[in-house]
C-alpha cells in the first residue's frame, strides 16, 4: 500500500529496562515528542525505574529475565499496537532536531524498515563512533529480534536510511562479563553459535583480555561464511590480540587479510600507519595515513565506524611525520586539517603555537 505524504502513521517506541532510574526520564522525555505509544518492559529493576516510567506511560510490562535480550525485546514488540515500532535503550538521547526528523520520516515515507545512525561516542558535540542500526520497522511485517546478546533484526522489505542520530549516552559502566557469560552458558547447554554470535563471542573474549581464546574463536569465524563487515573487524581485532601475545607477524598478516574482503578501511590504514610510525619508516607511515584520509566511510553498510580514523588521527600523525622530514608548511597544513575535526584538541592547539613560532622565523 502506498502511503502518501500527509497520511500520518502511528509509532510505538519499545524499550527494555532494568535499574535505569538515573536515565529513563531523560530518554522518555525525548521519545514523547514523536511517539504515539511508549511501551516499556522491565526485566527486574530494584530501584525506582518503574516509578519513573509511570510518569510517562501506563504501558509498562514485566518480563522475567532469562538471559536473552531478543526474548525481552520481542515481548515488548508484541505489546505494541501502532503502525510502526521503534526500539531504544534507556540511556539513549535524541536531540530536538532529530526527534523532528523521526516524526517526519514516519509521517511522510512508505517503508518497511528504517536504518538510523547510532552514535556510541561523541566528542565536542559531534559523533565520533557511529554505525547504522535497523531502528524502525513496520509492525505488520512481523519483524523479530534474534540473538541472546547483540540482538538484531534481519533486514528485508523496503529499506530506507534516515540521518536522525540516536546518541547512546551512558552515565554508568556496564557489566563487562555479562555478554560473555551469556554466550558461554549457551555453549555449555550445547547450543551451537551461529556465525554472527561466534564473531561477538570472539570479540567479548578479546575485550576481557582472553587473547588466545579470542584468537581461536575469531580464526574459526573467518573460516565460515559470516558477514563481510564482521570479518573485516575480526581481522583488526586479531591484529590487536596477536600483538597482545607478542606475535607481530601474525598481527600484521591479520590486517592485510582484511583487504581480501573489501577495500582497505581507514582503521586498518591507521593501524599500519602507526606500525610504520613506530618503526620510524616515515614514508610508509605517510602512505598509510594518507590512505586513511582518502578512504570512504562505510557506516551505512552496518560497520562500526570510528570517524577519528578517517579524520583527526591521520591528520595529526601526518603533521608529526612531515615535521620530522623538515617540511614545515605541509606539517602545518595537516595540523590545521586536524583542527578542522577537533578545534579544541590540546595536541592541535599545541602544534598551532609551535608552527606559528616556527613559520615566523
Amino acid at each position: 500500500m502506498f502511503i502518501a505524504k500527509g497520511c500520518f502513521m502511528s509509532l510505538s517506541v519499545c524499550m527494555i529496562v532494568k535499574d535505569e532510574e538515573e536515565v529513563i526520564a531523560r530518554c522518555i522525555s525525548c521519545v514523547k515528542k514523536f511517539a504515539d505509544e511508549i511501551v516499556v518492559v522491565d526485566t527486574g529493576s530494584a530501584d525506582r525505574t518503574v516509578e519513573e516510567v509511570k510518569k510517562f506511560t501506563d504501558k509498562i510490562y514485566f518480563f522475567k529475565w532469562i538471559e536473552d535480550f531478543s526474548a525481552a525485546r520481542n515481548f515488548g514488540i508484541e505489546k505494541a499496537s501502532c503502525d510502526y515500532v521503534m526500539w531504544l535503550d534507556a540511556d539513549d538521547v535524541i536531540s530536538e532536531e532529530n526527534c523532528r526528523k523521526i516524526k517526519e520520516l514516519v509521517d511522510g515515507v512508505n517503508f518497511d524498515m528504517a536504518f538510523l545512525p547510532y552514535a556510541a561516542a561523541v566528542e565536542g558535540g559531534e559523533p565520533t563512533f557511529v554505525y547504522y542500526r535497523e531502528r524502525i520497522f513496520k509492525r505488520s511485517q512481523n519483524y523479530r529480534f534474534s540473538g541472546a546478546v547483540h540482538e538484531a533484526v534481519a533486514p528485508h522489505g523496503k529499506i530506507v536510511y534516515c540521518d536522525a542520530v540516536i546518541l547512546h549516552k551512558k552515565i554508568k559502566s556496564g557489566e563487562p562479563l555479562r555478554n560473555l557469560h551469556i554466550l558461554q552458558k549457551q555453549i555449555a547447554r550445547g547450543i551451537c553459535l551461529n556465525e554472527r554470535e561466534k564473531f561477538y563471542y570472539g570479540r567479548e573474549l578479546f575485550y576481557n583480555g582472553m587473547y588466545r581464546e579470542s584468537i581461536a574463536v575469531l580464526e574459526d569465524f573467518l573460516r565460515g561464511d559470516g558477514w563481510i563487515e564482521n570479518k573485516i573487524e575480526a581481522c583488526l581485532n586479531l591484529y590487536r590480540a596477536y600483538m597482545a601475545i607478542g606475535d607481530e607477524k601474525q598481527a600484521l598478516n591479520s590486517v592485510f587479510r582484511s583487504f581480501l574482503y573489501d577495500k582497505p578501511r581507514s582503521e586498518a590504514c591507521c593501524i599500519l600507519g602507526g606500525y610504520f610510525f613506530e618503526q620510524n619508516s616515515v614514508n610508509c607511515a605517510i602512505y598509510w595515513y594518507q590512505s586513511a584520509l582518502s578512504s570512504e566511510s562505510n557506516a551505512k553498510e552496518g560497520a562500526f565506524v570510528n570517524l577519528d580514523f578517517s579524520g583527526f588521527i591521520p591528520s595529526i600523525q601526518l603533521c608529526v611525520l612531515y615535521d620530522r622530514l623538515g617540511e614545515t608548511e605541509k606539517a602545518n597544513y595537516f595540523n590545521e586539517m586536524a583542527g578542522s575535526f577537533k578545534p579544541n584538541d590540546e595536541r592541535y592547539l599545541y602544534n598551532k603555537k609551535y608552527f606559528e613560532s616556527k613559520l615566523k622565523n
